[in-house]
């Protein structure tokens, strides 16, 4: 049987080893509907003949008779009643499944898992979030808070569509856009004396323990810290180490001793810290992390929220 398109539509479907075009079924519930072929060809668009055409052709692929013609009238068999009757849900239900394929491909529909470090949460990721949602409603939006590490493999794993990772080594597997650039700040006791002060240096941040991350979960972040200090960092007192920032705050408070963090944490600082500038404190990024031949059109759509 030859095939063909038309503007109803093009899409086949294999059945009793033919081919049985969608618009054939869209004939047939219009002929069901009209019980005249001369309405349903008008209905449709089309003349009359290809019209009987494909509805005869339609029932040699079923191997039934679906209507009974005569000169006058138009009447459904039994078989050609119950096919009309579910084809009135299955067609709009098919149309509705089209229009959601095509909202997925172009990202208006569909899923996106995005992971973050957690200073992200204080600076550009809420804005982001609540215009995404506006932008893409009917995307389900995903958020794991994880380090930058984890991200990267994440990613790798393909359980996660986009990372926004912190001064992250340069990898050639992966695309990095930068989203966020921001100064490093000292965390300290509030009631120690350098919270009095507008600016410390580095030399009075040694007379404290500083509390850390493990540099496996984030090492360009810590290089960026040890460069700070340059070659005083062998005089820096260990202090506690931790994987959360938030717990870094805690220890912090409780008088462990002070962390450097992007300056956006102050938003998030309990009284019992306080942010001070550093003297010549160098600058820390947030990048969106993506695999390139893995970007969707969601994922581009939130990139272009932040």
């Amino acid at each position: 049987m030859a095939e063909g398109t038309d503007q109803c539509t093009g899409s086949t479907t294999i059945l009793r080893g033919g081919i049985m075009e969608l618009r054939q079924l869209r004939y047939f519930v219009a002929v069901a509907n009209e019980l005249h072929f001369g309405r349903a060809a008008a209905r449709l668009h089309i003349s009359q003949p290809p019209l009987s055409v494909q509805i005869r052709r339609l029932e040699a692929e079923l191997g039934v008779t679906l209507l009974t013609r005569s000169t006058r009238h138009v009447e459904l068999t039994p078989a050609g009643a119950e096919l009309a009757s579910r084809l009135q849900s299955a067609l709009p239900e098919l149309d509705a499944c089209f229009a959601d394929l095509q909202e997925v491909q172009s990202g208006h529909r569909g899923h996106l898992t995005v992971g973050f470090v957690s200073s992200a949460n204080y600076s550009l990721l809420p804005a982001a979030v609540r215009l995404f949602r506006q932008r893409r409603p009917n995307v389900t939006l995903r958020l794991l808070p994880l380090t930058s590490a984890e991200q990267i493999n994440a990613l790798y794993e393909h359980s996660i569509d986009m990372g926004i990772v912190r001064d992250t080594a340069a990898n050639s597997s992966l695309q990095f856009t930068p989203v966020l650039t921001e100064h490093l700040v000292a965390c300290v006791p509030s009631a120690h004396t350098l919270a009095g002060q507008e600016v410390v240096t580095t030399e009075a941040l040694l007379q404290l323990p500083m509390i850390t991350f493990p540099y496996g979960l984030m090492p360009g972040y810590i290089d960026r810290i040890r460069s700070l200090f340059g070659t005083r960092s062998t005089d820096l007192q260990a202090g506690q180490q931790v994987v959360h920032q938030e717990t870094a705050l805690s220890f912090v408070g409780a008088g462990e001793g002070f962390a450097i963090l992007p300056e956006s944490v102050a938003v998030a600082v309990p009284d019992s810290v306080t942010t001070v500038a550093i003297e010549n404190a160098p600058q820390t990024s947030l990048l969106a992390a993506t695999m390139p031949d893995h970007l969707s059109p969601a994922c581009e759509a939130f990139l272009n929220c932040l």
